[in-house]
C-alpha cells in the first residue's frame, strides 16, 4: 500500500516530474521502425513522457525524432511534407533535417540571417530490433557541473548522451524480434506490475496459459503449457542494480517431493520485464509512459528465426492487431462499454474469461483500475511480493535521482546482455539465484 505522494512519485512522468526524468536517462522506443519504413513517407506522430514528437525518414533513409510543433508558429509537423531530406511545416514553409537544422524559411527574405539563429529541438536516434530509440536526456551543453562531472560513471559520451547498448530483448542483429503494440488508456505502472505479477496468470489466463504434464513452459499455435496445477507461488526477490529478478515457485505436477516449478521473471528499471520463455522463444515486455494517464505498450516474442514467430504469427496468436483490436494509431477499441470484447457464452463454456488473447485480458484488468491505480486503497498478500518490491525500488530511485544521484540501471549498473529469464522444473536443492545464463538451467535440471 503506498501513500498519495509514493503514488504521485511512482506514476507521474511528465514535465520535471522524477519518474519522467529518471526515464530521460535511458534510450526509449518511441516507434516501431515499420511505422516509418519508407523514405519520405508519412511522418508519424510520438507521445512520450509527455513530449509530442514527430518521427519521420527522410529522402536518404535517416529517421528523425522531432519537437512535434515548428518553431516558428507551433503546428504540427506532422501533417508536413516529408521531401528533399526535411520536414516541411505547410502553414509559412519553414523545413527542418533530422538534426533539427532548418535548412528553409520560405516565408523569409532572401538572405535572411534568421535561419542561423533558430534550431529546432531534435533528439538523438537509433534504429535496433524493430524500433526507433531515442535519448531524450540533456545534452551535456544543459548538464549541471556537477551532472557532467558524473557522466563518466554513467557512461556518457562527449556529448552527454549514452551509447547505445542492445538490450537483453534484442542482443544482436540476427535475432528475430517479433512485436506486438497498443497505446493503453492508463497509467505505465500499473501495467508493468501486471507482468511482473506471476500469480495472476494462474486465473486470468487460465484458459489460454494451461496445466500439461510437459517437461517445462512450452508453447503451440493455440496455448502456452505449464507444468504445475499450483495456483499460489511462493515468491523470492533477488536484488539487482539494474532492476531485480524474482522466483515463482509452484508444485509440479510430476516429482513434486523432490522438485520445484520455477517461474524466474527479470525487471529491468525502468519500464521492461523480461517474462519466462517457453521452448519456442523469449518473452519480453515494455511499458513506455506516453504520459501520466496512457503508456506505449509493446509485448513481444524473440529469439531463434526458426522457432519465433514472425510478426504477423505473434499478433495474431495474441489477437493483437490493427486488423481488429487496434484502431490505425494502435489505440485499443476495448473499453467498458463494450465489456472488453468478452464473450459471455464463452464463460458458460469454460473460458475463464471470455475474452480472446493474453494481452486482451490483462488489459481488461489494467484499464478497469482506472487512469492512475489508487494503491492507498489496497489490501496486499503474499503473492503480491514482486509488485512490493518493484514499488518500493522505483519510488526510492525516484527519490535518489531527485536528489542528484544518477538515474538507475544507467553507467555500470545498466543491465547486461546476458540476463535472462527462465522457467524450469528443477531440484529443490538447486539455488535458482545462481541460474545466470541458459547453460545454467540445463545444468540445474541435468542434476536432478
Amino acid at each position: 500500500m503506498l501513500t498519495h505522494e509514493e503514488n504521485d512519485l511512482l506514476c507521474r512522468v511528465e514535465g520535471d516530474a522524477p519518474m519522467g526524468q529518471l526515464m530521460r536517462r535511458h534510450w526509449i522506443p518511441v516507434a516501431l521502425t515499420e511505422e516509418v519504413a519508407e523514405p519520405d513517407g508519412t511522418p508519424v506522430k510520438a507521445r512520450i513522457l509527455g513530449e509530442d514528437l514527430v518521427v519521420f525518414r527522410d529522402t536518404n533513409g535517416k529517421v528523425g525524432v522531432m519537437d512535434e510543433y515548428c518553431p516558428h508558429r507551433r503546428v504540427s509537423l506532422v501533417l508536413g511534407r516529408n521531401e528533399e531530406c526535411g520536414l516541411r511545416c505547410l502553414y509559412h514553409g519553414w523545413k527542418m533535417d533530422v538534426e533539427g537544422n532548418v535548412v528553409d524559411m520560405s516565408s523569409e527574405p532572401a538572405g535572411s540571417a534568421l535561419k542561423q539563429k533558430v534550431k529546432h529541438r531534435a533528439y538523438p536516434v537509433h534504429e535496433w530490433g524493430g524500433w526507433v530509440w531515442s535519448y531524450l536526456g540533456p545534452r551535456s551543453s544543459s548538464l549541471s557541473a556537477a551532472a557532467a562531472a558524473g557522466a563518466a560513471h554513467d557512461g556518457l559520451a562527449g556529448d552527454g548522451v549514452p551509447a547505445f547498448v542492445p538490450p537483453p530483448y534484442a542482443p544482436s542483429a540476427d535475432v528475430r524480434v517479433s512485436i506486438a503494440k497498443a497505446i493503453i488508456p492508463c497509467n505505465w505502472a500499473q501495467i508493468l506490475e501486471g507482468a511482473i505479477d506471476s500469480a495472476h496468470s494462474s486465473s486470468l489466463h487460465s484458459s489460454d496459459f494451461v496445466p500439461a504434464r510437459v517437461s517445462a513452459g512450452e508453447a503451440n499455435a493455440k496455448q502456452w503449457l505449464r507444468p504445475s496445477t499450483d495456483k499460489s507461488p511462493r515468491l523470492q526477490v533477488q536484488h539487482t542494480d539494474y532492476g531485480f529478478r524474482y522466483a515463482a515457485l509452484r508444485r509440479p505436477i510430476s516429482n513434486a517431493a523432490t522438485h520445484d516449478y520455477v517461474r524466474s521473471t527479470v525487471f529491468v528499471a525502468p519500464f521492461t520485464v523480461l517474462v519466462p520463455p517457453n521452448n519456442l522463444y523469449n518473452v519480453a515486455n515494455i511499458n513506455v509512459p506516453v504520459d501520466d494517464t496512457h503508456t506505449a505498450f509493446y509485448f513481444l516474442a524473440w529469439g531463434d528465426p526458426a522457432t519465433t514467430p514472425d510478426a504477423d504469427e505473434w499478433r495474431a496468436f495474441l489477437n493483437v492487431g490493427r486488423e481488429n483490436t487496434l484502431d490505425q494509431y494502435y489505440r485499443i477499441k476495448a473499453h467498458f462499454d463494450n465489456r472488453f470484447g468478452q464473450d459471455r457464452e464463452a464463460m458458460k463454456d469454460g473460458n475463464f474469461t471470455g475474452i480472446k488473447g493474453f494481452p486482451n485480458q490483462d488489459i481488461a484488468m489494467w484499464v478497469t483500475m482506472g487512469p492512475i491505480a489508487d494503491r492507498s486503497l489496497e489490501r496486499l498478500g503474499a503473492s503480491d511480493q514482486a509488485v512490493v518490491e518493484f514499488r518500493k525500488q522505483m519510488v526510492a530511485s525516484a527519490r535518489a535521482f531527485a536528489e542528484g544521484r544518477p538515474a538507475i540501471g544507467t553507467g555500470t549498473a545498466r543491465v547486461s546482455k546476458e540476463v535472462c529469464s527462465f522457467q524450469a522444473v528443477m531440484p529443490k536443492t538447486v539455488d535458482w539465484r545462481t541460474i545466470q545464463s541458459a547453460g545454467d538451467i540445463a545444468a540445474a535440471v541435468s542434476a536432478a
